[in-house]
């Protein structure tokens, strides 16, 4: 058994940060999360030289890194990325952190709230890396019933920043990196502000009109379930395949293009900005295809990327109770058609044996009741959120 209280220390960064903007200080970033997304995140910004903490629950996750003081990083970028902390208690790794990058699946979004809620403070960043759909409504109800009393500047990004996986406990490997990062920020008055500061950490990131257009741009929910769905008899076998680029058959390749059209279709009834997911990886990773199966297997950054060993893990558990059921739920409300977004619940719920309409992101939760969506797809004005943050 690992003793919590030897993971649970400062260590010395040897780092040098890059230099602030005229008027502006280096920001402190704490990455909440150890796995394939915050090992990631803490070492690739620890390698640009920023004062990086890493909070992860479950102390034994940091063993490796807390020996090393360090996070291993390789492929895309290489080299060593010393960190200020890596620890288990939060009061320690939240103290006086300018960003806290919550790089964890979204199913743990309320854990996470609940674990921060006593320790986050006023004007202080969270940003949900990702919030796939409606992540930065589900974080704040999450506070309030937690009783915080601060009022911290939530936000939620589109996607994770870097293709990556975790290859040994202090290691981690990068397939590929975003070019531009869209983040929505839930109160519009704290937008300016937040992107701002956010920009001296992460340059990729730029201001989406609001957190439902980065929560209906989820593309996560577009690609994971589909795959994980369809190739679901070879994955509990234990076949190796590349989950991105080996899947041409016509029914999965037809079934990533719906799911997509129907996305699209709410953030079009909602009048948000709307890409499809082809243009997006067309814009953020530079490839192309005349399908969207074509377009992933295109992606120089997906290669190599291999079948997950099971499918219970996040591209089900994470992505159709927090991206196909929102999205499903709000379709419903704004009478637009999703058939191929229910038919993959309803197959995934009979997968896994679990009810994930039930155990999904309920619109009622998070204060989208349908009176509030009605007036947001009614309005002459950009959708914003700010009077659902207070």
């Amino acid at each position: 058994m690992v003793d919590s209280r030897k993971l649970s220390h400062d260590v010395p960064c040897s780092a040098s940060p890059r230099p602030a903007l005229p008027g502006t200080a280096s920001p402190i970033v704490c990455v909440v999360g150890a796995g394939h997304g915050g090992l990631a995140t803490a070492g690739a910004l620890a390698l640009d030289g920023h004062r990086v903490r890493l909070l992860n629950r479950s102390a034994d996750r940091l063993a490796a890194v807390s020996a090393a003081g360090a996070v291993q990083v390789e492929g895309l970028r290489s080299g060593v990325g010393r960190l200020e902390m890596a620890t288990s208690d939060p009061a320690r790794a939240l103290d006086d952190a300018d960003i806290v990058m919550v790089v964890v699946p979204a199913s743990g979004h309320r854990t996470i709230a609940a674990l921060c809620a006593p320790h986050l403070r006023n004007r202080q960043i969270v940003l949900l890396c990702p919030g796939r759909t409606f992540g930065a409504l589900e974080f704040a109800a999450a506070l309030r019933r937690a009783g915080s009393r601060a009022r911290p500047r939530i936000a939620e990004a589109q996607t994770f920043l870097f293709a990556s996986r975790v290859v040994a406990p202090d290691t981690v490997r990068l397939f590929g990196v975003k070019r531009a990062l869209a983040v929505g920020v839930l109160d519009a008055a704290d937008r300016t502000a937040c992107i701002e500061k956010l920009r001296l950490a992460i340059p990729q990131v730029a201001p989406a009109s609001s957190c439902l257009e980065t929560s209906l741009e989820n593309l996560g929910a577009v690609f994971h379930p589909a795959l994980a769905v369809h190739h679901a008899e070879r994955i509990e076998r234990g076949a190796r395949f590349e989950i991105y680029r080996d899947h041409r058959s016509p029914e999965l390749s037809q079934a990533l293009d719906r799911v997509d059209a129907e996305r699209v279709g709410l953030a079009t009834a909602l009048g948000i900005p709307a890409r499809s997911a082809r243009r997006w990886l067309d814009d953020v990773y530079g490839c192309t295809g005349p399908t969207l199966a074509d377009a992933l297997a295109a992606n120089p950054a997906y290669r190599g990327i291999e079948a997950p060993t099971t499918t219970r893990m996040r591209y089900i558990t994470e992505d159709v109770p927090c991206g196909l059921v929102p999205m499903s739920s709000l379709g419903r409300v704004l009478d637009v058609a999703t058939p191929t977004i229910d038919a993959l619940i309803d197959r995934a719920s009979a997968l896994h044996h679990v009810d994930y309409r039930a155990a999904g992101r309920r619109l009622e939760d998070l204060g989208l009741e349908s009176r509030v969506l009605h007036r947001l797809r009614s309005s002459k004005r950009p959708p914003e959120l700010a009077p659902l943050a207070a």
